[in-house]
Formats: structure tokens, sequence, C-alpha cells
């Protein structure tokens, strides 16, 4: 299976398993549409559960795509709709380095180029 796919189904479990987590604040409506689906509240034990992600992991995965690309291609002018696939997750690259150029002037001495 192409690793998109697999992490289509990944990202499918994932927000399945919020939904669920967060089953009680859910209002009524948006229960009976997942149970429509085959979700049940009970569904997601505390191993399928979300893993959040902190920003400084983030932006260290962003920048290894980034490096990554750069590394390859010897520049960095991404098409923002650009997606890298770094250790199995699917980021969003482009988009990534568009923001961080339009914000240049607001990020930390540690994360500025």
């Amino acid at each position: 299976m192409p690793a998109s796919g697999l992490r289509s189904r990944e990202d499918l479990a994932e927000w399945i398993a919020g939904q669920t987590a967060g089953w009680n604040k859910l209002t009524p409506a948006q229960q009976y549409l997942l149970e429509g689906l085959g979700v049940d509240s009970e569904a997601a034990g505390p191993e399928v559960r979300p893993v959040r992600r902190s920003q400084e992991g983030l932006w260290e995965r962003n920048m290894a795509a980034a490096r990554q690309f750069h590394a390859r291609e010897r520049h960095l002018r991404v098409g923002r709709q650009h997606r890298k696939d770094v250790d199995g997750e699917l980021l969003g690259s482009g988009s990534f380095i568009s923001n961080t150029r339009r914000r240049a002037g607001k990020l930390s001495p540690e994360r500025r180029p």
C-alpha cells in the first residue's frame, strides 16, 4: 500500500480516537452521525488515543523536511502545496516554508536561519 494511503488510515484512526475520547462533549447530533458510521463511544482504548505533538516537535519535523528538500534540490523554492514524508509522517513542507518566511521577523533568535 502506498505510504499516503497508510497515513490516511492512521489520520482517520487518530481522528476517531479523538472523537471517542471527547464523546461526552459532542452534541447528540454528532454522536448520532458517528454511530451511523459505526463509531462506538467505547471503541478507543487508551492505547489508541492520538499523540499530542509539541510545537517544538512539529518545528523540528518540518525543519527536517525542509533540510531534506534543500539537500536534494539545492534550493528552497517550494510550492505551497508541496508535502514531504518524514519518518512516515506527511508534512506540509511548502506551507511551513512559506509561513516561516512570512513570519521571519517574529521568530525567536534560535529559530531564525
